[in-house]
């Protein structure tokens, strides 16, 4: 499956490429920096220059899950290109309900989701990518078995893609216009990140696994703390974390805001890649060790070399449990009693929960079945339910023939299918009705995954859900209790001596080998230019998308403020995932779930607010949205700190642009969702002060002024239009450069793709039947004869049939990044890219 050829030959090269940039910056180079600067497009003249140039690189490899796959894959269309440029895999993951065990589960999601599906797999034999069908496994633990390589560069449209990190693999969570512009052949932007050297001393032991270090991390600095930077793992204490261990902290790096997290290359990743059938790729890393690590004297004096160095001493570390509501919220759980007790969680669990991305390997499924062989012996059974999703079919295969999944049934368990399932909400949880959707009874759930924001899990915003190892989550569901200590507090029995666990125990690697299994694994074709891809005009699943409406070329006057977002607003609270997953390909229908999550800082209220034109409170953000489209409004939508972090879903991003959404101001920006933002023509902007946030009142209109002499570096200003007739001006910053200035100008970034194809922006068709590439801005109304209420809706155009699918330019995926290193490089543009589709 991996490409050797192509692997072998980046090992030949990357000595060179390393020993190229060492001798530029003529430095010592942390692991990061190697990788990174030896995938640059241009390495002899590119500015480096960390938090402030933006770097073009030359990722490896691509790879995106079902969710975000379907909107990249229709953007993708419009570039006329017949094949990736690039190795690229889809895997089906995120659509599985789980509801009453593997088998079933994935017999329904098949039926449920035939037309996705189908789209999906056409498209990989169309354009050539690898597919993987569902049931196969959860992306990022295939991607580890199977493509991940140590120094590589690979970039997908998951955020919590850093998991290849624990290979040593620089791996980076992206909108799906990233993944588009690597797919045609153009290059990867990125803000050249900041270097956090995280030294460990000492060794994990008993309790304390790979999820801990993350959750001490988390507890140290926070959710943001990681924006725009890469977090380096060193040390002594790195050769007593497994690989897949290791591959859980850099997967929840995604929750520090971290571009991605690295381990440096040694034996445990060799060993891995030699179990897991890439013994060639072992031999080829084993060749060039000394650059996939940093070097020596990084590791001796990591001041000189790292913006921020932090000191863990492993043995000192113990289990944690982080929540509710956030995964910075940390808890060891030697003081989880009195944390208890003084906030008053309930002590109650409800439900269990083991699997994600984040831990769901042999070896953390494996601690998880040594408890259960302890409490099968002492005659314990679990007290709630406790759901297990293994990571992939070779995962469930291994553990299978081993016994661990017996085991875990023995105590209760019931085993889903491999997939996401619970962790994104995708799950039907018992005890609750699942029509009452207004469920406010608090309780507590416990997971070993790695997002636990409000309503994510379950959809329930009552439900208080705690995260931690996997046997952790396995202590506590046969104990029954949020406060219980697995190493100091028993567990009692019935009739017999109270239980004390002792610390799990598993092999990292199965003793036998893996049990290898690619049945759900369909080859990229050879071929696939006679591949069509048909979509109905009454889909409600899958949809077209027409390109974005450029800039009227003036500064944005008397908007309104749709939404003032309090708080923690990750883009689950913007674009909520669970039951509204079956709509990711479909950018009407999702776009009803805009800001559902949204706490509205006047009122209080979760995903309401009052639409200012009629005077009606307590709608929906999308209704409003709608209506403030339809008859012309322009609007803009305040954010607090770290706006959109979570999620790489370029769904809440697309969504605002849709609706007739022109900016987002907030007090800090998530690097994904800005990207994203910009991606797609809405403006991202950040207060110069914060406080200037307090000063945007419900009923004002908004003038953003400055965008006519909108440059790189130069602030615009917000002015605030009050209903009492005073005005008052703020500041606002901004991260553009002039490439992404001209993605806000053209629409959207793959408008400026679309205008490569078909002519100059704004340029006239050729006939009457062909489409500009871009349109002004139009009077958002009405058409004639329609009422304003109908007009909300987006109708699908109608067709007699099926059609193929033509360019889908909802905005997203261009780069105009060429156009810089021409000037600087001299170098010539990519040529312009011809389509091979018809004219319509």
């Amino acid at each position: 499956m991996l490409e050797q050829d192509a692997v072998r030959s980046f090992y030949r090269a990357y000595p060179n490429r390393v020993a190229r940039i060492r001798q530029r910056l003529g430095r010592p180079l942390t692991l990061a920096e190697k990788i990174l600067y030896a995938h640059l497009d241009d390495a002899s003249s590119q500015p480096i220059a960390r938090g402030s140039s933006f770097l073009l690189l030359r990722p490896d490899r691509v790879a995106m899950q079902d969710a975000t796959a379907q909107m990249a894959i229709l953007q993708f269309v419009s570039s006329g290109r017949t094949r990736v440029a690039v190795p690229t895999t889809v895997h089906c993951d995120h659509l599985i309900v789980g509801r009453a065990g593997a088998k079933e589960d994935l017999d329904v999601a098949l039926r449920e989701n035939r037309e996705v599906y189908e789209f999906l797999a056409n498209a990989a034999k169309k354009y050539g990518m690898g597919f993987w069908k569902p049931g196969s496994g959860i992306i990022h633990q295939v991607v580890l078995e199977n493509y991940a390589f140590p120094g590589g560069l690979m970039i997908g449209t998951d955020s919590h893609t850093p998991n290849a990190g624990g290979m040593g693999m620089f791996a980076s969570g992206v909108g799906g216009a990233d993944a588009v512009d690597v797919m045609v052949g153009m290059p990867w932007e990125l803000l050249c990140p900041k270097l956090v050297g995280v030294h460990l001393t000492g060794r994990l032991n008993g309790w304390t696994s790979g999820k801990d270090l993350i959750l001490k991390m988390l507890e140290k600095l926070t959710c943001a703390g990681g924006t725009n930077k890469v977090i380096e793992y060193f040390g002594p204490g790195v050769a007593s974390i497994s690989l897949t261990g290791r591959g859980t902290v850099t997967n929840m790096g995604a929750e520090l805001g971290a571009t991605t997290s690295l381990f440096p290359c040694d034996e445990r990743t060799l060993n891995y890649l030699r179990a897991t059938r890439r013994a060639d790729v072992a031999d080829e890393a084993e060749g060039v060790l000394n650059d996939l690590q940093s070097d020596p004297e990084v590791a001796a004096w990591p001041e000189k070399f790292y913006d921020e160095c932090l000191e863990i001493d492993l043995d000192r570390l113990e289990p944690m449990l982080v929540g509710p509501h956030s995964p910075d919220l940390a808890h060891p759980v030697s003081r989880m009693k009195d944390d208890v007790e003084r906030e008053g969680y309930p002590d109650e669990i409800k439900v269990g929960l083991i699997g994600s991305c984040t831990n769901s390997s042999y070896e953390d499924i494996g601690r998880a079945a040594h408890l259960a062989r302890q409490a099968v012996a002492k005659g314990l059974r679990c007290r709630v339910p406790l759901l297990i999703t293994p990571g992939s079919d070779q995962v469930y295969s291994t553990l299978e023939r081993d016994g661990q999944l017996e085991d875990l049934k023995k105590i209760g368990a019931s085993i889903l299918a491999n997939a996401c399932g619970p962790c994104i909400g995708q799950w039907k949880r018992e005890g609750v009705p699942p029509e009452d959707e207004k469920y406010n009874k608090a309780n507590v759930i416990v997971t070993s995954f790695n997002r636990n924001f409000r309503g994510r899990n379950d959809g329930f915003k009552s439900t208080l859900a705690f995260i931690g190892s996997p046997e952790m989550v396995v202590a506590l569901a046969l104990s029954g209790r949020l406060s219980f200590n697995p190493l100091t507090d028993t567990i009692p029995v019935a009739g017999g001596e109270p239980v004390k666990l002792d610390p799990p125990q598993a092999a990292d690697l199965p003793p036998d080998g893996f049990v290898f299994d690619d049945r759900g694994f369909q080859a990229p074709a050879r071929d696939g230019s006679q591949v069509r891809l048909d979509i109905a005009p009454s889909s409600d699943r899958l949809q077209l998308l027409d390109p974005f409406p450029a800039w009227d070329g003036r500064d944005l006057l008397g908007a309104r403020v749709l939404l003032k977002a309090r708080g923690k607003c990750t883009t689950d609270h913007i674009s909520p995932a669970g039951k509204w997953l079956r709509f990711r390909g479909h950018l009407d229908r999702i776009s009803d779930n805009l800001f559902l999550g949204a706490t509205n800082a006047f009122t209080g209220e979760t995903g309401l607010g009052t639409n200012l034109r009629t005077g009606a409170k307590g709608q929906t953000f999308a209704s409003i949205a709608r209506d403030y489209r339809a008859n012309g409004i322009a609007w803009v939508a305040v954010g607090d700190v770290n706006y959109g972090e979570g999620s790489s879903r370029e769904h809440a991003a697309l969504e605002p642009r849709f609706l007739g959404g022109r900016a987002v101001i907030a007090r800090s920006f998530a690097r994904i969702h800005e990207t994203n933002l910009k991606k797609q023509g809405v403006l991202a902007l950040t207060f110069a002060d914060p406080a200037d946030y307090e000063k945007v009142r419900e009923d004002d209109r908004v003038d953003i002024a400055g965008l006519t002499a909108f440059a790189p570096g130069m602030p615009l200003t917000l002015r605030l239009h009050h209903a009492d007739g005073s005005v008052e001006e703020c500041p606002l910053a901004h991260s553009y450069n002039a490439e992404q200035i001209g993605w806000f100008k053209a629409g959207s970034a793959l408008n400026i793709m679309r205008a490569q194809a078909d002519g100059p922006v704004g340029a006239k068709p050729a006939s009457a039947k062909a489409r500009p590439a871009t349109r002004p801005e139009p009077a958002l109304r009405p058409k004639a004869g329609k009422s304003a209420a109908k007009a909300t809706r987006r109708k699908t155009r109608p067709t007699s049939g099926k059609r193929s699918a033509s360019p889908a330019t909802g905005g997203t995926s261009a780069r105009t990044a060429r156009r810089k290193t021409v000037k600087e490089t001299g170098k010539k543009p990519v040529r312009r890219m011809k389509t091979d589709r018809k004219r319509k």
